[in-house]
């Protein structure tokens, strides 16, 4: 075995499925720059004897890493990281997009633009049911991965979850997290997602390519009370996300 993989802890008493909880180990060597991208994975035998799992298992774990892009297969040479793997996830899930990168096994670098207090425009005072003297927070981000930006957010908040100074606030980590800390926590998000180009001046402002397409997923997360407490506005690259859309039968009587 590899030295990048030794020394870790066996599977433990987890709710999860044991081919679900290798595969997030296996993403942690990734996103953690064990496992780099183009490497050659260890064998399901080596993978087996460190988890202590049977080879079902692991071989399970990394189809799911396999149909998430994370690695791919080499007929007669094995299974690698892949070079550049599009980020596929399934928009039933609500997450943080700094936590769907991570999970993908990639390393973010969030970067703040700008953070700073305002009167809501009328759209977003009725997204998010803002009184008329109410404030919100505003705050513009990109997730960088190494040098290529792969998110632009533009995210609304309510000021009155923030009673403190914002300049002491660090706005690189997730907004689900602070307001967790908060008692308001989202639970459930409605998002539209469209096809767009960038503006042209916001492509010069950040360095960004105005010449692929980017997804635009406009999303409000709400509290498990039905408080909206994000209007975000999330720009992804086209070439590098892909999200998949559960669909089932409907059943007859």
């Amino acid at each position: 075995m590899t030295d990048p993989i030794q020394g870790l802890q066996r599977i433990v008493t987890d709710p999860r499925s044991l081919s679900v909880q290798v595969a997030e180990r296996i993403r942690d060597l990734i996103s953690g720059g064990a496992l780099l991208p183009g490497r050659r994975l260890p064998t399901e035998a080596e993978f087996s004897a460190t988890f202590g799992v049977g080879r079902t298992t692991v071989r399970e774990a990394l189809k799911q890493l396999e149909n998430d892009g994370l690695i791919q297969v080499k007929r007669g040479l094995g299974r690698f990281v892949s070079a550049a793997p599009a980020l596929r996830r399934p928009l039933t899930r609500l997450e943080g997009v700094t936590e769907m990168m991570q999970a993908s096994g990639y390393q973010v670098t969030n970067r703040v633009l700008s953070v700073a207090v305002s009167r809501p425009s009328d759209d977003e005072r009725k997204v998010l049911q803002l009184s008329d003297s109410a404030e919100v927070i505003r705050l513009e981000r990109l997730r960088m991965r190494g040098d290529e930006a792969y998110i632009y957010s533009v995210d609304v908040l309510p000021r009155s979850y923030f009673a403190e100074d914002i300049s002491a606030i660090d706005w690189r980590g997730s907004l689900l997290e602070l307001l967790e800390l908060r008692t308001a926590r989202p639970v459930y998000a409605v998002a539209q997602i469209s096809a767009i180009h960038l503006p042209r001046e916001l492509g010069r402002r950040y360095g960004l390519d105005i010449k692929i397409p980017w997804l635009l997923m406009v999303q409000v997360n709400t509290t498990e009370e039905g408080v909206s407490v994000i209007y975000s506005h999330d720009y992804h690259r086209g070439d590098r996300f892909t999200f998949d859309v559960p669909r089932r039968a409907e059943q007859r009587p």
